[in-house]
């Protein structure tokens, strides 16, 4: 095939790189320390379709409503407080399942917590005894404030945590390179839209929190496709966390996926198996200190309503047949002798294999943004006018989604919903 180069305004450039920046970080995005002063409040947030639905959500202080609310990102050991102001016509809490010595001060008792009355302020404290990925949320009528929005999650970092050679528990089983959140939900527009119209007392008249049916599902706040839209972007002020992995050959991506809703979401990876090393915060160890050996390997995580599981995913290119860095010659060398090259990651069983299938004429191809030009990790090649233009680095891009069918649509509309992509960059490209 034939190798072009094309020259770009400095403008497109800069447009792509900073989707590139802001979409691929090793870490979660999130807000760290102790203290979280989080607010209880309206506004709406933006679906792929075109749809804006009135929603509740936890500020980070004075900021946007938020969906979902803060990530709050604590180290192991920590003695954490948070301070939740109610804006909200209606008493609102916060519960901290798996979380150890959870006081409350301030406003009235509630059913699972203390709850915070209209303009008031609760005090909650807990200690993070324990590294995982947790959830939070109000447990003040959670069948409708879940709904509304009032979810978020914590990930508590184990003791000794090395940002240079991060672990999500205390053993080297868990070490990871990058980590994505995958917080799963979904929404009933019709609870909304009579919340917004007719207050809460308006769903008295419905069935709609019974007989409930969802037309909208998202990861981390977001429909497909705008889930690959960069963190914190503009356009998005009130859903500022995006949930495209993008990660290189060999290296270890730490998924931690919540099911913050209340339906089953299979969340399917595809391409390569990944290994389930906790759940709700539990390392899935046959013995203490043995690390995650009992772990299930999986090609769907089976994410449980209310439940968190972490699992380690890797990609190889092991078994395709061909040789992803293209077949000009290079050296392949495993002084491991585990089958990959040290520094590539190339499986060397498949070195210098040509890509199997003879591509049909440019002119006969119908490529999204996406495609690269090439089969090739890292080879651009002729790309059709006005294509290729979120890949820039021609990257192998596949879908992760939903393995609910519906749940990838917005409102009926596909592709969309629970939906995102992960893409594989040739070692040699800087990620970040």
């Amino acid at each position: 095939m034939k190798k072009i180069k094309v020259l770009i305004s400095s403008s497109i450039f800069m447009m792509l790189f900073l989707f590139y920046a802001a979409g691929a970080q090793a870490m979660i995005d999130g807000v760290g320390g102790t203290t979280f002063n989080l607010t209880a409040k309206e506004g709406r947030i933006s679906t792929a379709d075109g749809n804006s639905i009135y929603a509740w959500g936890y500020a980070n202080g004075n900021g946007a409503m938020q969906y979902p609310g803060v990530t709050m990102i604590v180290n192991q050991g920590d003695a954490v407080t948070v301070n939740l102001t109610n804006q909200l016509p209606i008493p609102v809490s916060i519960v901290f399942p798996g979380q150890k010595d959870v006081a409350a001060i301030g406003g009235s008792a509630g059913l699972l917590t203390r709850e915070a009355a209209t303009g008031q302020t609760v005090k909650y404290t807990f200690v993070a005894s324990e590294p995982g990925t947790y959830i939070y949320y109000s447990g003040s009528r959670p069948e409708l404030q879940v709904e509304m929005g009032l979810v978020g999650a914590i990930i508590v970092r184990p003791q000794n945590y090395d940002p240079n050679m991060p672990r999500a528990y205390n053993h080297a089983g868990s070490e990871y390179d990058r980590e994505t959140l995958f917080l799963l939900t979904e929404m009933d527009s019709r609870i909304h839209e009579t919340v917004e119209f007719l207050g809460v007392a308006g769903l008295n008249t419905t069935d709609y929190l019974s007989n409930y049916f969802p037309n909208y599902w998202f990861i981390n706040g977001r429909t497909a496709p705008d889930t690959m839209a960069p963190s914190f972007a503009a356009w998005f002020p009130t859903q500022p966390y995006n949930s495209m992995p993008i990660m290189h050959p060999g290296e270890r991506l730490l998924m931690r996926v919540v099911n913050a809703g209340r339906d089953l979401h299979p969340f399917h990876h595809h391409g390569n198996h990944a290994r389930v090393i906790a759940w709700d915060g539990k390392l899935l160890e046959s013995a203490a200190g043995a690390g995650p050996d009992i772990g299930p390997s999986v090609f769907t995580i089976q994410s449980v309503p209310g439940t968190t599981a972490d699992a380690i995913f890797e990609w190889t290119g092991k078994g395709l047949g061909w040789d992803i860095y293209g077949s000009a010659p290079h050296a392949c060398i495993d002084t491991n002798a585990d089958g990959f090259d040290d520094a590539s990651k190339e499986y060397c069983p498949d070195h210098g294999k040509p890509f199997p299938v003879v591509l049909p004429d440019i002119g006969d191809l119908t490529v999204g943004g996406f495609y690269g030009g090439s089969p090739f990790l890292g080879t651009p090649d002729l790309l059709p006018p006005g294509q290729g233009g979120m890949n820039p680095n021609a990257g192998y891009v596949y879908m992760w989604h939903s393995h609910t069918e519906k749940e990838m649509t917005n409102f009926d509309i596909f592709p969309g919903g629970m939906m995102t992509m992960l893409i594989i960059e040739a070692p040699t490209v800087p990620i970040q």
